[in-house]
């Protein structure tokens, strides 16, 4: 709750307010002047962010997923497991890389533990490759960055 109090705060400061790196900004006419951003904030997304996303239901996975043109990685995932927090980030950062090529859902399994019974997940982490709706290939547990290269070319076809 403290967490999203000073991130409020924070985003509600405006480019003139904020304090330099390492002071703090003075009040009045003895601030020194911080070029303003046009058009307020300046937000982006990195490839990581377009290329991934967080399946929100069943029909959610069956749009983004199921009926994707594209190859899908979707990573069942629990937000209590160890090995998913070394492996999310890592897989992440691959399917980046691929530029497009393909993209990557994340199921969270005590969300969605329907979607979890429904492509046999018995054990997190759980990455399946999809291609046109049908499981092409599968791993349980964490890899290293070659293994995952090797795992999204032979599902891209490189």
């Amino acid at each position: 709750m403290a967490q999203r109090l000073a991130l409020r705060q924070l985003l509600s400061l405006t480019p003139r307010t904020l304090p330099l790196q390492g002071q703090w900004m003075l009040p009045g006419p003895l601030a020194p002047r911080v070029p303003a951003v046009p058009h307020g904030r300046a937000f982006g997304t990195s490839a990581a962010c377009r290329s991934t996303f967080n399946v929100q239901d069943g029909s959610d996975f069956q749009d983004r997923v199921v009926n994707n043109p594209k190859p899908v990685v979707v990573d069942f995932h629990a937000q209590w497991c160890g090995p998913c927090k070394i492996l999310g980030p890592r897989l992440e950062k691959m399917v980046a890389k691929q530029e497009g090529k393909v993209l990557m859902a994340k199921v969270d399994i005590d969300d969605h533990t329907d979607l979890a019974i429904e492509y046999e997940v018995s054990a997190v982490p759980t990455v399946l490759a999809m291609k046109n709706g049908d499981v092409v290939d599968k791993f349980v547990g964490i890899k290293d960055e070659d293994q995952l290269e090797a795992f999204l070319k032979k599902l891209i076809g490189a």
